[in-house]
């Protein structure tokens, strides 16, 4: 199969933003294989030395009343967790322990981004792992965990920095706004390299640093 048509998605359920993206998804699935790879945006901050979003006390409000608006503009079930930002190694380990299947993760996203549930409720993560059939205590099997580390951590390797991304070949598309840029890649792996301009910011240097 040709490279520009394996795309790995990597994504943690803390992301409202991944829930989004989730959404979109289909729309690349007719034309390329996609592998659905849960990672932790808390390694990825560390490994980066970043902020996530919620860290941050004006952007994290700023975040979730345009989560809301964007849910509401385009007609999307959406209703933020009870709190946020939340633990999301239990979500992550159970679609892992699911097999990482789109059921699995479609459910997963659903139970916690429709619902306004409080996610660090050990009941929540009992009753979706009830309803995907799978045994809670999987969720601290070795294996399960040990997935969960190699994955994010050929991640960082790969120079993925945030969620969602879409990894095409050695190309990444950040955020659930990279969709149409993705869909444009896969159907003329040429128009990024063809630009000018692009080629320009790809080598951009750096004026100055704080």
């Amino acid at each position: 199969m040709n490279e520009t048509r394996t795309i790995d998605w990597y994504f943690d359920f803390i992301s409202p933003f991944a829930y989004f993206a989730w959404q979109r998804l289909p729309e690349l699935a007719t034309d390329a294989t996609i592998t659905y790879r849960p990672i932790l945006l808390a390694g990825l901050l560390s490994h980066h030395g970043q902020k996530g979003p919620a860290e941050i006390g004006p952007k994290r409000r700023w975040t979730y009343r345009w989560c809301a608006w964007h849910a509401r503009e385009h007609g999307l079930a959406f209703r933020m967790p009870a709190a946020h930002p939340f633990n999301s190694l239990p979500y992550l380990r159970l679609a892992i322990a699911a097999g990482s299947t789109t059921q699995a993760i479609d459910r997963i996203f659903a139970g916690l981004w429709t619902t306004g549930v409080d996610a660090q409720d050990p009941g929540v993560v009992q009753t979706l792992a009830q309803a995907l059939n799978v045994d809670p205590a999987r969720l601290a099997a070795p294996e399960v965990k040990q997935q969960l580390r190699v994955e994010t951590e050929q991640a960082c390797a790969r120079g993925v920095f945030g969620v969602p991304t879409l990894a095409i070949g050695k190309e990444l598309f950040w955020g659930a706004d990279a969709m149409p840029m993705a869909a444009q890649y896969l159907a003329d792996p040429a128009s990024l390299d063809d630009d000018a301009e692009m080629q320009r910011v790809s080598a951009l240097p750096i004026g100055a640093m704080r």
